[in-house]
């Protein structure tokens, strides 16, 4: 019998490509609307339940960033803090 610390171990292998995310903040969370709609059908196998999940993450991810983003920018538009934005 093989001891427990010399027995190889399956990991899986990070994921070395880059997936695009999205071209525009709009195309990822229309993507994203799509893929909570195919996740709340409850209809997907495994798998595809598993990478759809994934993919939403990384979109939501997008999205977060590109919205902190021009939080940033506004921050900077307004002197360094960040104002209610009330439509006239």
């Amino acid at each position: 019998m093989t001891p427990p610390s010399s027995r190889a171990t399956k990991t899986a292998a990070p994921a070395t490509e880059s997936v695009a995310i999205a071209s525009s903040y709009e195309d990822a969370l229309t993507e994203l609307e799509q893929l909570v709609s195919q996740l709340d059908a409850g209809q997907l196998p495994l798998d595809q339940l598993l990478s759809r999940y994934q993919r939403g993450a990384q979109l939501l991810a997008f999205c977060r960033a590109r919205l902190d983003a021009v939080e940033d920018q506004i921050k900077v538009l307004e002197g360094g803090e960040l104002k209610t934005w009330t439509a006239d």
